[in-house]
């Protein structure tokens, strides 16, 4: 997937993470979701296609995350 031009996206932050140093940014972009760390937003970003996104997400729903120590 080619990068998405990214200097007019709409960066969002989940209204339940706390104002903490561990949040993260996600933006909707075509056909792109993008994602970055809000204490460090010039750090890099990473892009992931709406389809692997939507897996991600799934994932995180149905515990397949929980137990990861």
């Amino acid at each position: 997937m080619q990068q998405p031009d990214l200097s007019g996206a709409r960066w969002r932050k989940s209204s339940l993470s706390a104002d903490g140093p561990s949040c993260v940014e996600v933006a909707f972009v075509n056909e792109a979701v993008a994602v970055r760390d809000t204490k460090d937003r010039e750090g890099g970003t990473l892009v992931f296609r709406r389809d692997e996104w939507a897996a991600f997400i799934g994932g995180i729903k149905n515990g397949g995350f929980d137990d990861l120590s």
